[in-house]
């Protein structure tokens, strides 16, 4: 297996090459005729692997592999594992949807709220992503874009701007856990072999032989309501948690409003 090599420091950004490239800030390493293999396309294989087999089969071997190259002329593009994973969650997320024409007429609530429902619908559609560790601040280009979409929603409103950064930190963090548990569960699903109203079934009643009024009386009320039985939307956690941040965000707003 060939030894990745040390990574050089970039002067000005202090980003890598790699990514100062996604940045357009750099054209390509070396100098001679244009290469055909590109950063582009070493993403695009990347994600392509991710996406058809899960991360777990994603490795600087595997993409040079189904590039058809050698492992060594990856690291002329991207110089660490941790870079192309970075650069592949950035692929993953896109860009964002842009403020709506009528963004003025519309609330910071609406605005935030759709900002949060793009998000999850991209990490539902892409979940290889949420197999990515974080292991720092946003610094590609489509991230950082996420992250000013956000903020551009609570524009108008009171909240000083490192408020607005914690909003959307909280949000973002609410979007990543329901869409990695409801991953997990997918995943768990699909190996079971049943279907998910079964996989419901089956907890159910392993809940009722498990438990009793007598030992567990919150749970026994729980079983006895509809929660289990599928009577709300899809998305009810999600929008029910969602708007529970909202409502605390507002209050605040309000507070702040008030001469």
């Amino acid at each position: 297996m060939a030894k990745e090599p040390e990574r050089e420091p970039v002067e000005g950004t202090g980003l890598p090459a790699s990514l100062e490239m996604a940045w357009g800030l750099r054209e390509r390493p070396g100098k001679g005729p244009r290469p055909t293999l590109t950063l582009a396309r070493i993403v695009d294989a990347a994600v392509s692997l991710a996406a058809t087999e899960g991360m777990d089969a994603v490795s600087m071997g595997r993409v040079a592999k189904e590039l058809g190259v050698s492992t060594m002329s990856l690291y002329r593009y991207v110089t660490a594992k941790e870079e192309l994973y970075i650069l592949m969650s950035d692929a993953g997320v896109g860009t964002p949807p842009p403020l709506p024409p009528d963004a003025d007429g519309r609330s910071w609530r609406e605005l935030l709220s759709d900002w949060a429902y793009a998000q999850r619908a991209v990490l539902m559609a892409n979940s290889w992503i949420l197999r990515i560790p974080i292991t720092g601040a946003p610094v590609s280009p489509n991230q950082l874009a996420w992250m000013d979409r956000g903020l551009a929603a609570m524009a108008g409103t009171a909240l000083r701007e490192s408020e607005k950064l914690s909003t959307i930190i909280l949000i973002g963090g609410l979007v990543r856990n329901e869409a990695t548990m409801a991953a997990d569960m997918m995943e768990a699903i699909v190996k079971s072999g049943v279907s998910p109203d079964q996989v419901v079934g089956q907890y159910v009643r392993m809940l009722r032989l498990l438990t009793g009024p007598d030992t567990h009386p919150a749970v026994t009320r729980l079983l006895e309501s509809d929660a289990f039985t599928g009577s709300d939307e899809p998305d009810f956690q999600f929008r029910f948690a969602l708007g529970r941040l909202l409502d605390g965000l507002a209050e605040l707003i309000s507070e702040r409003s008030t001469p």
